[in-house]
């Protein structure tokens, strides 16, 4: 009972500061499973994956109704993140079963710090300066605008370079599958730098999209019987919770705050997760 109690209070954790930040609450999980609860990051991966469904489910309906997600923008960069969690996911177990879990947690924390550059360099940028419409804002019309409570006034925003948030979605739909994350980090990356949009339109849309990427690879930890039903259940509960909480919080917030807490929770468990590869080695 103390240890499901446990699992639900991460789970809450890890649900508030994913639907916050964007990334889901699957990069939370993985790392405190595996750092704290001595969970192999195998398993880790997978109920962090249900997880990061999870998350998107009860943060989703939440910003859709704020108007912060972009319903047309998420949907337009999911076919990269789709093809790249599938491919991503078969990767994993492969390197599972031949025992190179060393790499992962390597693999894991560089990747979350070098997603920590182009937020900390645009820290108090607050993306909400209008960028004039390029050919592929036009084509899939990617703009919108949303009520922000912190500022007190509608905001309008216009996207642009479509086409190089598609290829961070494709390397973020790739580590999707390959650590079992949503990736939200490298969503977020590629709608607040690439695409120019504003940090809580960021934020909302890749919960969104969390949800759809970490459903195209689970197929695969499933198969490999690295998704565990007594590790899933309270993890799940708690991360639901955790999530429609954030929700209520997020648009209250100003940008620089969401990013503080996307730099803070994300610098601590990258530096976690490489110590844990230097004692595998």
């Amino acid at each position: 009972m103390t240890h499901d109690l446990n699992l639900m209070l991460v789970g809450l954790g890890a649900g508030l500061i994913g639907s916050l930040s964007g990334l889901g609450g699957g990069t939370i999980l993985t790392p405190i499973l595996t750092l704290f609860f001595h969970v192999p990051i195998e398993y880790a991966a997978g109920t962090s994956l249900m997880a990061t469904i999870a998350t998107s489910s009860g943060a989703a309906a939440a910003y859709i109704k704020d108007r912060l997600t972009n319903l047309k923008i998420g949907t337009s960069l999911e076919i990269a993140t789709t093809s790249g969690a599938i491919a991503g996911a078969y990767l994993a177990t492969l390197i599972y079963s031949h025992h190179m879990h060393q790499w992962m947690f390597l693999t894991f924390g560089v990747i979350l710090l070098l997603s920590l550059i182009p937020s900390a360099l645009n820290l108090d940028q607050q993306s909400l300066q209008m960028h004039a419409p390029d050919a592929t804002t036009r084509f899939f019309q990617l703009e919108g605008s949303y009520y922000d409570h912190a500022l007190q006034k509608e905001v309008r925003y216009v996207g642009v370079r479509w086409w190089l948030a598609e290829m961070i979605m494709l390397v973020a739909g790739l580590v999707s599958g390959l650590l079992g994350i949503g990736s939200g980090a490298l969503k977020v990356l590629g709608m607040d730098w690439a695409m120019r949009l504003p940090i809580k339109v960021s934020t909302a849309t890749s919960n969104f999209m969390i949800g759809v990427t970490a459903a195209a690879g689970v197929g695969a930890y499933w198969a490999a019987g690295y998704v565990q039903p007594a590790l899933i259940a309270p993890t799940i509960l708690g991360v639901m919770a955790g999530s429609i909480i954030g929700t209520k919080i997020l648009n209250r917030l100003h940008g620089r705050k969401v990013r503080l807490v996307f730099l803070a929770v994300v610098f601590v468990l990258a530096i976690e997760m490489i110590g844990r590869s230097y004692g595998q080695f």
